[in-house]
């Protein structure tokens, strides 16, 4: 027991190290307590700055960007008999179609009987199966958007819209 009392130095000892956990705890008290804290405000008044909270520059000015409104073509009414075993089916259809601008509507109406031949062509190969559900739908509107596209080789036309759909 004499052993273990004499390798642990006493208080008034010069070989004792009392004071250096002192400095490593002081040291570790100011970086928690006061350096930590100050780089933590400074970040935060950086990131305040930055988002313009305190006013920033007032020069910049937004821009909002001018979106067209959209510009509509009603087509003619289609009624067009499907292919098939008797009985005969009907689909009478109307579509309007959204254009890119006014400026397109003459140059469209001009192609139009070249659109209206690729309509009426597609149609009538239809089956009333190809119409059933949104599948057919999503086909019907894909297929007379690229049909439209090919006749008119710019594409003025963004999208076809089905205003009335009736298969009989």
């Amino acid at each position: 027991m004499a052993e273990v009392d004499a390798e642990i130095p006493e208080e008034g000892e010069e070989g004792a190290s009392a004071g250096t956990p002192k400095r490593r705890l002081a040291g570790k008290v100011l970086v928690l307590y006061v350096v930590l804290p100050v780089l933590l405000l400074a970040g935060a008044g950086v990131g305040v700055f930055m988002s313009g909270i305190l006013g920033g520059d007032e020069s910049e000015e937004v821009v909002a960007e001018v979106v067209p409104d959209p510009v509509f073509y009603d087509m003619p009414d289609f009624l067009v008999n499907l292919a098939g075993p008797p009985p005969q089916h009907y689909l009478k259809m109307r579509v309007a179609l959204q254009i890119n601008s006014k400026e397109a509507v003459p140059q469209l109406e001009l192609l139009m009987p070249r659109v209206l031949d690729g309509f009426q062509t597609f149609l009538r190969e239809l089956r009333p199966e190809d119409l059933e559900g949104s599948r057919g739908m999503l086909y019907l509107k894909e297929e007379l958007l690229r049909r439209l596209n090919l006749a008119t080789q710019e594409p003025i036309v963004t999208d076809v819209l089905f205003k009335e759909i009736i298969v009989q």
